[in-house]
């Protein structure tokens, strides 16, 4: 009875792995509400049947991928942490960061989003998702004297706006590369002395 439920769960899960292969594809050429369910299914070598067995419209199928993503996210920035009973940003080495890993595994998708009109919408779905896990996890180390939810949503949009540069230059820095930038920005403490450039 075991094997056969796995074997079902492997059939489903390499359906919709499919599927939604097909509608990132799909979208790398066309506008999402040109898609038509008979292209996903054509694309994706399944039938309409095995579709309509798992989401109703197209716009489930693209949810869905959305919620992988996000939740892979939310996995990569805890990844650093997740085992620790204490922690310490200063003794994080840049190797813990892996929230660059996560975007060039799914670089197709937030290369797409990012350039398509669902720009400012997906922003601002990362950005809210990264500051309450800021606000949820880390805000025991946040400094008492600064609001935590404005030092909460400045983190998560800086390090969006380092995403979104990366994808900018075509992914060109490798996800380590990225990672111990944004180490360095960290632990930077600029000179509170401002210089005027030489004429």
């Amino acid at each position: 009875m075991s094997e056969t439920l796995n074997s079902m769960d492997r059939r489903i899960k390499k359906s919709k792995a499919a599927l939604k292969d097909a509608l990132i594809h799909l979208m790398q050429k066309h506008p999402f509400k040109e898609i038509s369910i008979t292209d996903i299914v054509q694309r994706a070598d399944l039938n309409r049947g095995t579709f309509y067995r798992h989401y109703q419209y197209k716009e489930d199928l693209f949810n869905e991928i959305i919620d992988d993503v996000i939740q892979d996210l939310v996995t990569s920035f805890r990844k650093p942490y997740q085992d620790e009973e204490e922690f310490e940003v200063n003794l994080m080495p840049s190797s813990a960061i892996t929230i660059f890993e996560h975007v060039h595994q799914h670089a197709q998708f937030y290369t797409l989003v990012v350039k398509s009109e669902a720009s400012s919408n997906f922003q601002r779905m990362i950005c809210d998702v990264l500051r309450d896990l800021a606000l949820q996890d880390l805000n025991h180390i946040f400094p008492p004297h600064i609001n935590h939810e404005i030092l909460a949503s400045y983190q998560s949009h800086a390090i969006f706006g380092m995403i979104m540069e990366w994808i900018r230059q075509d992914f060109k820095h490798s996800p380590t590369y990225m990672a111990e930038e944004l180490f360095k920005i960290i632990h930077y403490k600029p000179d509170n002395t401002l210089k005027r450039p030489p004429v």
